[in-house]
């Protein structure tokens, strides 16, 4: 049973958008502002820069892959299921951890609008929030995206009305000086917010209930990231320019009391309640992301199968969201959260680095089925930039969360050795990319099969009477020159073995063929097409030269014959065939992959994958 796919762009814009506004706009800038003054607000660009390999990584990925576990699947089908394992888990755990920080966070808010509010009581109201979230993704993932939509659009709402209602009242002189700590403390900085970003990118984990993934995630990922960027700059802006030095000492929430500046307290209100909003979507984005990553490993049976199963009515994975939020529920009740959040940062920034591998695995790997719809630019400079700035941060985040990190990595080794290095089966871009360089022949299919079939899923492509005959055609690749007659003997012993016709019939046929009207149609490509007696009967072979075919002195070596064979009631067929072949060939790009492909298996789903005009009328 599969997922539904009900999220489309605003689902896409509104999750990744409301992972990202949380603490790391209504509460961190209160902390960072003493170690760098006004340059926060670079701090916040730099960040937002440091972003972007990681976010365009993802999206190449997730618009070749769009299944769920996100950044799990990806490293575990280019990595390998040993560095899956550890991906999974961390993945989960961490987005899990932040999910239940977020939900806590809401206590900063609501204790001075509420003094009698007490810690206990803030756990509770983090709990009560945690089940209502629950509830409704188990509900189905259109309920909780329209939930997501509505809070997003109301806390960005009230975002802007603080911005352009503040612009007149900003003091330039609380800018200077800009940068009184120097260009190491703005450093410093940026790698704590950072992490502020780093809810943008959890909607990969979502990607199979998105409706044409090719499209929405890009688009939805991208409008997220700069509006959001756009948010935050522009408010730390204003809110730079409205408090001084011991006004940001004073508090906790530096963007509500700078609405109180010239709003008094129902300016105060409106933006704790905005950063209410932001926990809310953050927790709720999070439990819905996180609760992918259990399934998907399940799936692969790194993980016990009740993970991955899905409710018949709802179609949604409820044991695995179950698990997940009893799990941020035991968080928000007996743990400390500070430490835990720096190494579910350290871990993030991990999968960051692996991310940026994973890319280059896959494009390396030549896999044919690879075919992202979003290609990153700049490839592979950006992802080895991407590599090295994440390395340096996992370094600037302290040995504590390192060894934590460590600690855990230990764990999941175990884990995969006792559970799921037996039950997993799949195979990773590494491997194709080690037996491309040692020159050995690749011995099974199973990654280019899974990705053909998700590219089937992603494009919605239903298959047609075409497909079916191309998977048991024959395929011949020949590495020796050849002219039209030996060609077309090889060809009619295939037809013969394969219509209970004579050999001698078709070779005949083929060559009156020839000899009316010749079959090369373009430079390089024959389609010799016969009619014989009988019904019911159709067939094609297929075949690549890589020397060229002499079909005739006027004519160029042929390195491309599609050839047909099939009885007058396949009449109607035959000419849709010939039709499929035409659009498949006009493809600027066939030519070119053609030559490059290595097996027979690529060659057949370098046809298959080709964008034409599909029908099943027969």
């Amino acid at each position: 049973m599969k997922l539904k796919k009900e999220l489309g762009f605003f689902d896409v814009f509104c999750i990744a958008s409301g992972s990202m506004i949380s603490s790391g706009l209504f509460v961190l800038p209160a902390i960072i502002y003493f170690k760098v003054g006004p340059a926060i607000i670079i701090a916040y660009i730099f960040a937002a820069i440091l972003m972007i390999p990681a976010m365009i990584s993802k999206t190449e990925l997730a618009t070749a892959m769009p299944k769920s576990g996100g950044t799990y699947f990806f490293i575990h089908r280019s990595i390998g299921s040993f560095f899956g394992t550890f991906a999974g888990l961390a993945s989960w755990i961490s987005l899990s951890l932040k999910s239940a920080f977020a939900l806590l966070g809401i206590g900063l808010f609501l204790q001075p609008l509420f003094p009698e509010t007490s810690l206990q009581m803030v756990k509770i109201i983090a709990v009560s929030f945690t089940i209502c979230f629950t509830i409704l993704n188990i509900i189905g993932a259109k309920e909780s995206g329209k939930f997501q939509i509505t809070l997003v659009f109301v806390l960005i709402g009230i975002l802007i009305f603080y911005i352009f209602s503040n612009l007149n009242h900003v003091d330039a002189q609380k800018y200077i000086p800009f940068n009184p700590y120097g260009w190491q403390s703005i450093f410093t900085a940026t790698g704590m917010v950072f992490i502020s970003f780093g809810g943008l990118t959890k909607i990969v984990s979502l990607a199979e209930e998105i409706k044409n993934p090719k499209k929405n995630i890009p688009k939805g990922m991208f409008a997220a990231f700069l509006i959001v960027t756009l948010l935050y700059i522009l408010t730390i802006f204003i809110t730079v320019g409205l408090l001084n030095n011991i006004e940001f000492q004073q508090t906790f929430n530096p963007i509500s009391l700078g609405a109180s500046k010239y709003f008094g307290n129902w300016g105060y209100w409106i933006l704790s309640i905005a950063a209410i909003l932001a926990f809310i979507t953050t927790g709720n984005a999070g439990l819905f992301s996180s609760s992918r990553i259990p399934f998907a490993m399940s799936k692969d049976n790194l993980l016990p199968s009740f993970f991955s199963k899905i409710s018949l009515k709802l179609k949604t994975p409820v044991i695995s969201i179950l698990i997940t939020s009893f799990f941020m529920i035991s968080v928000i009740i007996l743990l400390e959260l500070e430490n835990l959040v720096k190494v579910a940062s350290t871990m993030m920034l991990i999968l960051f680095l692996f991310v940026n591998l994973s890319v280059i695995l896959m494009r390396e790997s030549k896999i044919i089925t690879y075919r992202p719809s979003y290609k990153s630019p700049f490839y592979p400079y950006l992802q080895i930039i991407g590599i090295i700035i994440y390395l340096f941060l996992i370094i600037e985040m302290g040995i504590f969360p390192l060894l934590i990190t460590f600690a855990f990595f230990i764990l999941s080794v175990l884990w995969y050795f006792l559970y799921s290095k037996r039950r997993n089966l799949k195979q990773s871009a590494l491997i194709y990319i080690v037996e491309r360089i040692s020159s050995k022949k690749i011995k099974t299919s199973a990654l280019t099969d899974e990705l053909k079939n998700i590219l089937f899923e992603r494009d919605g492509i239903i298959e047609d009477k075409f497909d079916r005959i191309i998977k048991k055609a024959e395929f011949i690749d020949i590495k020796k020159n050849m002219d039209k007659n030996s060609l077309f003997k090889t060809i009619s012993n295939i037809f013969a073995k394969n219509t209970n016709t004579s050999s001698k019939i078709i070779y005949d046929l083929l060559q009156e063929r020839e000899n009316t009207n010749s079959t090369v149609i373009y430079k390089g490509i024959a389609i010799p097409h016969i009619i014989i007696e009988g019904e019911k009967i159709f067939d094609i072979v297929v075949v690549r030269s890589q020397q060229g075919i002499d079909f005739g002195k006027n004519t160029s070596p042929v390195h491309i014959v599609f050839a047909l064979i099939g009885t007058m009631d396949e009449r109607n067929f035959h000419l849709q065939a010939l039709m499929s072949i035409a659009q498949i060939i006009q493809d600027k790009n066939f030519m070119n992959n053609w030559e490059k492909v290595k097996s027979i298996e690529d060659l057949k789903n370098l046809i298959l994958l080709s964008e034409r005009i599909r029908k099943d009328k027969i």
